[in-house]
């Protein structure tokens, strides 16, 4: 097994799409292996500690890259960390440095790169764009997995308004 710093490399190291692409094909060469026909019996026998040994690593795989996955944040937490954080330039959706750019659903869609979804936001506020700073090393990903799932909510909901 790798050990613990490794394994915090990968987790910042490796993009969200790398990973679930990794659990995905792991997941599904565990589950052809699982259920192939075996050729012959003695194939069978030989095969039964390599299909066992691809149903662990399938598990072990989605256990330690689960937490990684583009699960949704915590919208509620995420009306904090944007009021501490991003409510100087962007209170009430708004967006004081461009004000075409607002955090409306029809403003993301325009110019939010990948659209309007929240792996959208969580790119651009890791990295920045433009007059907007990169946030990656001030928030932890889990604050800005929040912030993004505040951002959609409030731009799906028409709540900037509110």
């Amino acid at each position: 097994w790798p050990q613990p710093q490794r394994i915090e490399q990968l987790y910042t190291s490796v993009s969200h799409k790398e990973i679930m692409k990794v659990v995905a094909l792991t997941s599904v060469v565990a589950c052809v292996s699982a259920f192939a026909p075996a050729a012959r019996p003695s194939a069978t026998v030989q095969m039964q500690g390599v299909k066992e040994n691809m149903a662990a690593a399938a598990l072990a795989g989605v256990a330690i890259f689960s937490p990684m996955a583009a699960s949704a944040g915590d919208a509620g937490n995420g009306a904090t960390i944007f009021a501490g954080n991003c409510a100087a330039c962007h209170a009430g959706g708004n967006n004081v440095i461009q004000t075409e750019k607002t955090l409306r659903k029809e403003a993301l869609d325009s110019y939010l790169e990948g659209g309007r979804k929240e792996s959208s936001v969580v790119y651009q506020v890791t990295n920045g764009k433009n007059a907007m700073p990169a946030f990656g090393g001030r928030l932890s990903d889990d604050e800005i997995a929040d912030v993004a799932a505040y951002v959609i909510d409030q731009a799906n909901g028409d709540k900037w308004d509110e």
